[in-house]
């Protein structure tokens, strides 16, 4: 058994360099143990000395950049194999049924899901140090998106001095230099957190961690900020959810009121803080959406979040939803294809919708698409003749049209999308106003 130590649990670069001569080598998957230093002692075994090349669709590197990230014990053997399987000549990446690949996938998607999650979770609390504002932020992550993640937010805050402490370990960015060190195993409450920082802010830091490579990062879908995008900045603690709204949530799971709940995978309920001054509604899951379990991470969901970012609004202080809480589909082999919702399911649903508006409270009810707005208007609405201005409500609040996101991405043409996507930039930025948050 040859044994492989790797310097983290995200060493992209080490395990590439040792799966490179394994598999020129032709060690066999069953013949190697994959451990981590940090995990483990003991000496790595010399890896065999190899010449030649051999080609990897740039499609699996890709893929396996961001599935190495999952906290997966067998992730490091399972690319192996199929990279060694793909320098024997298998077309796996053409069969979607192999079990291998199908493994892969999930965890890459998980691993894109909780990446997402920090990036629109983290709350700050600003700490005082050297005469300046620190902003140390907590989060526990299913998955080892750290250190991948903390290049983006590096990115997304050049002049903020950020730190973000997770229980696998921490990363430090003062606007010049991202350093890594130790975790926290658990962060009772802010003052706590805030203690930790104030005992261990010289701690020596560990540069195990941070051989997260560029590509690695940019492959959990955020480009570089655009210059003319305006400057959101760090949410800052307490924000924290409503109670009747998180039992509520829960009660959903096991929700009967229509037949969608029978072929879906899980309830998708809304997600944002209890004090949100608007309300995101769109049509229903997606397929992403129903395989994670939260709203709007899937493509339009993305494509919510640039849009939303353009315009001036931070769609972590939102609370967004869906009119339907389960996904509609109709099966088509392997594919789920989307199918819009009916009227009876659009009403069933209403309850929960009713009870997520009656929690938050919203200023402004923002309605993507025709199947929001039916939900909260009450009546069929035609998007191009009510969307962009503000619609009063009968309980004092305001609503707004506008479409949904998965409206542009269906759209044929890059001209179309770009004139599109505009407009909803442009409607977005009226809601800005609206709640008063530029």
């Amino acid at each position: 058994m040859r044994r492989i130590v790797l310097r983290s649990e995200t060493d992209w670069d080490g395990w590439r360099q040792a799966t490179r001569a394994l598999v020129q080598a032709r060690v066999e998957p069953g013949a190697v143990k994959w451990v981590v230093a940090r995990a483990v002692g003991g000496e790595a075994d010399p890896l065999p000395e190899t010449t030649g090349t051999f080609h990897v669709p740039r499609a699996l590197i890709s893929l396996a950049s961001v599935a190495i990230q999952a906290r997966e014990p067998e992730r490091f053997g399972l690319l192996y194999s199929l990279v060694r399987r793909i320098g024997a000549g298998e077309k796996v990446l053409e069969d979607d049924t192999d079990p291998d690949l199908s493994m892969v996938r999930r965890m890459a998607l998980a691993v894109r899901a909780d990446a997402h999650r920090m990036r629109t979770g983290l709350r700050y609390l600003p700490v005082t140090e050297d005469g300046g504002v620190r902003y140390l932020g907590w989060f526990e992550p299913a998955h080892f998106v750290l250190p991948a993640n903390a290049r983006l937010l590096a990115r997304r805050y050049p002049d903020l001095k950020l730190s973000i402490v997770t229980p696998d370990g921490s990363a430090h960015w003062d606007g010049s230099s991202l350093l890594f060190g130790d975790g926290l195993r658990h962060a009772a409450d802010d003052e706590a957190l805030q203690a930790w920082w104030e005992t261990h802010r010289d701690l020596v830091l560990d540069q195990a961690s941070a051989d997260v490579s560029v590509s690695e990062a940019e492959a959990l879908d955020e480009a570089p900020r655009p210059p003319d995008r305006p400057a959101i900045g760090p949410v800052v603690l307490t924000v924290k959810p409503d109670p009747g709204l998180q039992l509520a949530g829960r009660e959903a799971g096991s929700c009967h009121r229509c037949p969608l709940y029978q072929p879906a995978t899980q309830t998708v309920f809304g997600e944002g803080p209890a004090d949100a001054p608007a309300m995101f509604i769109g049509e229903q899951p997606g397929d992403q959406e129903d395989t994670i379990g939260r709203p709007f991470v899937g493509p339009a969901g993305q494509m919510m979040d640039r849009a939303m970012e353009e315009a001036g609004i931070d769609r972590r202080m939102m609370y967004v939803t869906n009119a339907v809480k389960h996904f509609k589909f109709v099966a088509r082999g392997r594919r789920r294809i989307h199918q819009t919702p009916e009227v009876p399911e659009i009403q069933a649903c209403g309850f929960w919708l009713d009870v997520e508006r009656t929690h938050i409270r919203p200023r402004l009810t923002v309605a993507m698409g025709a199947s929001a707005a039916r939900a909260v208007l009450g009546r069929a609405v035609t998007i191009g003749r009510e969307r962009g201005r503000p619609i009063p409500m009968a309980d004092g609040t305001t609503a707004f049209v506008t479409v949904h996101p998965s409206y542009i991405l269906r759209l044929p043409d890059r001209a179309a999308k770009d004139r599109e996507y505009a407009a909803l930039v442009a409607d977005l930025r009226t809601v800005r106003d609206l709640i008063g948050a530029g």
